[in-house]
């Protein structure tokens, strides 16, 4: 009688180990479809967005003794000093940027470290929306940058009609260190969509400096995710911080280098716990 019950626990042992072991399969193949699902499911919806038409090349207006002082920061476009303005409004070209993206992020921290804190103090603050002002000059001209910073809140989706429209350029932002805002990617981008189809977009991971403290392994899974997002959106990739000014400037330049087709070129970089820059 023993040995029966002894041999039935056995069986019903084995029994229990094929189960969880079956069970735990199961899991692991539903995680791994779910991932999938969602990624071609992503995949599926940027594309029946439709293919943006590309906005056709501006012309900087010349002026005839344009100033020679250079900006802070001493930048340049291949070459080319870029200037603080004059007084005339002749040859001023007014710009205009949306900035989309999660609350808490760090949009508008990128926005300062550009403008300046100058400019900063003269913003014009709305509800749910931030606008703040960058004048320079290159080639000659003046370029008026006008940045429109959407909070990311669901109380403000109410102002993306107005900062998209007739924007040159939309920014969709995320954290670097928290991947459900690099999710909320894919809904920003079609909601600027909505209402401007002509606009470059442009992805830009932020707090790259506290991204290069993650793990290899977590920093791999998110570039080769924001990388793949990039692709359906057909938006340029920069790794950014506005904490140590990596990429803020380049972002800019690459603006105006595609705007106006100007010979300035920005370098891919691939290399793992260095800025990404993918296009």
């Amino acid at each position: 009688m023993a040995k029966i019950i002894g041999k039935s626990r056995r069986k019903t042992t084995q029994v229990c180990h094929k189960m969880v072991h079956h069970v735990n399969l199961n899991c692991n193949l539903f995680h791994r479809v779910s991932f999938l699902g969602r990624f071609i499911w992503d995949r599926i919806f940027l594309c029946s967005l439709g293919t943006p038409s590309p906005a056709p090349y501006l012309r900087l207006p010349l002026r005839s003794n344009p100033s020679t002082a250079t900006v802070h920061g001493g930048s340049s476009l291949h070459g080319h000093p870029i200037t603080t303005p004059s007084d005339s409004d002749s040859d001023l070209v007014n710009l205009k940027i949306s900035l989309l993206g999660d609350c808490h992020i760090g949009k508008t921290s990128f926005v300062i470290k550009y403008v300046g804190d100058e400019q900063e103090k003269r913003s014009l603050q709305m509800k749910g929306l931030n606008l703040m002002d960058k004048t320079l000059s290159v080639q000659g001209a003046r370029i008026s940058f006008s940045i429109w910073d959407v909070a990311g809140d669901t109380g403000s989706v109410h102002q993306i009609p107005m900062a998209c429209k007739d924007s040159v350029a939309i920014l969709i932002m995320f954290d670097l260190t928290n991947r459900c805002t690099l999710n909320s990617v894919v809904g920003w981008y079609s909601k600027a969509r909505k209402w401007n189809q002509t606009a470059i977009p442009i992805l830009i991971g932020t707090k790259f400096d506290d991204f290069v403290r993650l793990p290899p392994d977590v920093q791999w899974t998110i570039v080769t995710q924001a990388r793949a997002y990039a692709r359906a959106m057909k938006a340029t990739l920069f790794f950014s911080s506005a904490t140590h000014n990596i990429n803020v400037n380049k972002i800019f330049k690459f603006i105006m280098a595609k705007l106006f087709n100007l010979p300035w070129k920005v370098e891919r970089n691939l290399t793992l716990g260095e800025p990404t820059i993918d296009f």
